[in-house]
């Protein structure tokens, strides 16, 4: 009787528990996984005078000739490879530097730091615009030295690197907070017994702080290349694509043929597929090489 009545209160918490997890499954089944599947159908169909008809591969070898396509490519890999590293790199130092127990005033730095995460997107790259302007605070700077003005957002190579100083600058406070925590897990004692050993702290940096921050630093690693892969705002924002398309991303470029120009939407689905398929090819590399537990 005692084991029945034990059952009974199980099975409760069990039903408890499913009442719980069914709504949020089904709002996540709804407005995550069915629009990829749709998108997924619409991307091997092409639209006819009597409808959407199946187009096989057409949509996808579109791709493979598409020169502006190629041109997004090129953007979102350049930003890729340059961003997401120095501001990982920059993210554990400043997380490092803060976590020194012996640094006074840690918490206003911390919070200066992350300050730019919480700006709004539109509103920060409007304030970028303005500072990389022909006659904003940059190019002063620039003639105050000696040196010529520079238009930074009609030069191709200019404006790239602008999105680039935007980005790591939005984003690197918002990964220090996770090294941060990470840090915080590691207990001190471990660092001064290196020091007593006589291990500089290039030395703790390297045989104590990376390895015990691997899981953190994997983590933001696949967080950095899911968000710069799928990168809009900046480009619309910041160059609006320009100068031409020369700065546009793949997202921007997703954008564009879907609301701006004739709608393409079974184009526009093959290119969200590809985003889909390189973020999880990257995140897979990523975690088979940063992931080394058995």
């Amino acid at each position: 009787m005692q084991k029945k009545a034990k059952m009974s209160l199980e099975k409760r918490h069990n039903l408890t528990g499913w009442a719980f997890l069914i709504p949020a499954a089904l709002l996540i089944f709804i407005f995550c996984f069915y629009p990829m599947v749709q998108a997924l159908i619409l991307s091997f169909s092409k639209k006819g005078t009597g409808g959407s008809t199946f187009a096989g591969l057409a949509n996808y070898q579109r791709i493979l000739k598409d020169k502006t396509f190629q041109q997004c490519l090129f953007n979102t890999v350049f930003y890729f490879i340059i961003q997401v590293p120095v501001m990982l790199v920059l993210a554990l130092g400043l997380a490092q530097l803060l976590n020194n127990p012996k640094i006074k005033g840690k918490s206003i730095f911390r919070t200066l730091i992350f300050l730019p995460c919480a700006t709004s997107l539109v509103s920060y790259s409007m304030i970028f615009k303005s500072l990389f302007a022909q006659d904003g605070l940059v190019n002063n700077v620039i003639t105050a030295i000696g040196f010529s003005r520079i238009d930074w957002f009609q030069n191709a190579w200019a404006a790239r690197w602008v999105i680039i100083l935007a980005l790591i600058w939005r984003w690197t406070g918002y990964n220090m907070v996770f090294y941060l925590a990470g840090l915080q897990n590691i207990d001190y004692s471990v660092y001064e017994a290196s020091y007593i050993d006589g291990a500089t702290p290039f030395q703790q940096f390297l045989k104590i702080t990376v390895p015990l921050l691997k899981p953190t630093i994997l983590l933001t690693a696949i967080m950095s290349t899911s968000g710069t892969l799928q990168l809009f705002d900046e480009s619309v924002n910041l160059t609006a694509g320009g100068p031409g398309k020369s700065t546009m991303t793949l997202a921007h470029y997703i954008y564009n043929i879907s609301f701006v120009e004739t709608p393409k939407f079974n184009y526009a689905a093959a290119l969200s597929v590809f985003i889909l398929v390189s973020v999880a090819i990257l995140s897979a590399i990523q975690m088979k090489v940063g992931d080394k537990r058995d």
